[in-house]
């Protein structure tokens, strides 16, 4: 017995040993994520790192259940101002509510600051992604992607195929009882441009969308590979994307005379050059780049633009006006939109804005620090990730007054259009403003061009908002769509 009692409480001792050294390792751990080594003799912004590795990433998961700024947000911006910093998905990180500082951040790329994303985006983009990239590589990637969505291509082009997508796409809603809006716009976008990037057909662009969808919901998620998990699933699903599209490619490669008039015809021009600026890897992962960013950020603000309009009909009564007054001034009744009344709108632009305003479906905006940067008296060191909300900022009751209430009328007052411009940032902004930019000005004006004069729709269910840093419609906005003549 006495034996057995010995032995107990030496293993209890052995135990209680063990928990005390891997205590020590992990705050060990924490503390070395928390402060940095080059940290040290400096005064970071305030803010909490949270529990070890995890950091506050559970917080920041955290669902809201409302179109206002997450409690995240809310509750740090409260206690430590607009720039603190906290520990996200096992990553150290500065985040930025404060528009002053944003705006400087966009001034200083390449200077200051350079590109960057989480660990896990990284993982999920590619590490040969376009957005770790700068000099002749970002060069030719945004001439690259400026041959779809530049503003020349959207003139002569690109404005003609939207419009007759967008018929086509609305008289088949109209014929179905019901249709689940966000999941019908994806289809809408992605079908018209994988067919221009890769030349693929309607049921091959709707399999491979719906690959792409996983990508958008683990970006900021707990890096965790294993089944039934958001960064499992993001993994699967970009394995299986990536596939198609590098046997696609190198099926390209091998018959390069042979043109299809898409982009990836440009791409194959480019590796096969005599000293080409990029490489396969770099090639697929800017196409997945691309093809995911032309429809997971206007799908979304659409989707809620049609909850919006919905519930402010006096805002549908104001843009039919507009656009049944384009309708009118034209000689020939059967032409279709041009660029010339595109320029023209101007209620239509409010009502634009104010979507973008209130949507902010992206996440946040990443940037490194490429120095040391001081801010409001505290020092960034250099190499710090810092996370730029744009959200924070277009909910700021300081900047947009009443920002929860829908109102496109708010960009017509002279005395606040400024301080809303400047402070104005749906597509990020300096050189590394979004390529896409132009693209979705004009998919969600041409969308109410056809659809306001053409449609009424009766709201079935679902429209609910939640946030977990980016916006979500869990359930989906289900409509039935009406022809008005």
């Amino acid at each position: 017995m006495e034996g057995s009692s010995l032995l107990a409480n030496r293993s209890y001792l052995v135990l209680c040993c063990v928990t005390v050294v891997i205590g020590w390792l992990l705050h060990w751990a924490y503390r070395r994520v928390s402060n940095p080594p080059p940290c040290n003799k400096v005064i970071l912004p305030p803010g909490s790192m949270g529990l070890p590795i995890i950091g506050e990433t559970l917080q920041y998961l955290r669902v809201s259940h409302s179109i206002d700024m997450p409690s995240f947000y809310r509750q740090r911006l409260k206690r430590y101002g607009p720039v603190f910093k906290t520990s996200l998905v096992g990553q150290p990180l500065i985040v930025s509510l404060d528009h002053e500082f944003n705006r400087f951040i966009f001034q200083q790329e390449g200077k200051l600051f350079r590109c960057w994303y989480p660990a896990t985006a990284n993982s999920i983009f590619g590490q040969k992604s376009l957005i770790t990239y700068t000099g002749s590589v970002h060069k030719f990637t945004r001439s690259f992607a400026s041959k779809l969505f530049g503003s020349e291509n959207l003139k002569q082009a690109l404005i003609h195929e939207l419009e007759d997508a967008m018929k086509q796409g609305f008289a088949a809603w109209a014929a179905k009882p019901s249709v689940e809006v966000h999941d019908a716009l994806e289809d809408m976008i992605f079908e018209l441009i994988a067919k221009k990037m890769i030349s693929t057909g309607p049921e091959e662009s709707r399999e491979l969308r719906k690959n792409f969808v996983e990508f958008f919901k683990g970006i900021l998620c707990v890096p965790i590979y294993f089944p039934g998990t958001s960064f499992y699933k993001c993994m699967k699903g970009r394995r299986t994307a990536h596939k198609k599209l590098t046997d696609l490619l190198r099926d390209r490669l091998s018959t390069p005379e042979k043109k299809h008039g898409d982009l990836l015809d440009l791409l194959v021009e480019e590796l096969q050059s005599e000293k080409p600026v990029i490489d396969e890897a770099f090639g697929i992962d800017a196409l997945a780049a691309l093809l995911f960013a032309s429809f997971s950020a206007v799908s979304g603000t659409l989707t809620l633009g049609l909850k919006l309009l919905n519930d402010n009909p006096q805002v549908v009564e104001a843009l039919k006006e507009e656009h049944e007054a384009i309708l009118k001034k034209r000689e020939d009744k059967n032409s279709g939109f041009t660029w010339e009344e595109y320029k023209s709108l101007t209620f239509t632009t409010q009502v634009m804005n104010e979507l973008n305003r209130m949507s902010n479906p992206a996440p946040g905006i990443f940037r490194k620090t490429i120095t040391d940067v001081h801010v409001n008296g505290y020092t960034i060191p250099a190499g710090w990730l810092i996370m730029i909300s744009p959200m924070a900022v277009h909910l700021n009751p300081k900047l947009f007054e009443d920002p929860l209430k829908f109102d496109p009328w708010r960009w017509m007052d002279e005395t606040k259009r400024s301080l809303q411009q400047r402070n104005f940032m749906p597509f990020g902004g300096g050189i590394r403003l979004c390529v896409g930019a132009d693209f979705g000005r004009l998919f969600i004006s041409l969308f109410l061009h056809v659809l306001v004069p053409n449609y009424r729709w009766i709201e079935i269910k679902g429209g609910g908002v939640t946030r977990v840093g980016e916006m979500m419609i869990p359930e989906g906005y289900h409509i039935q769509l009406i022809p008005t003549t």
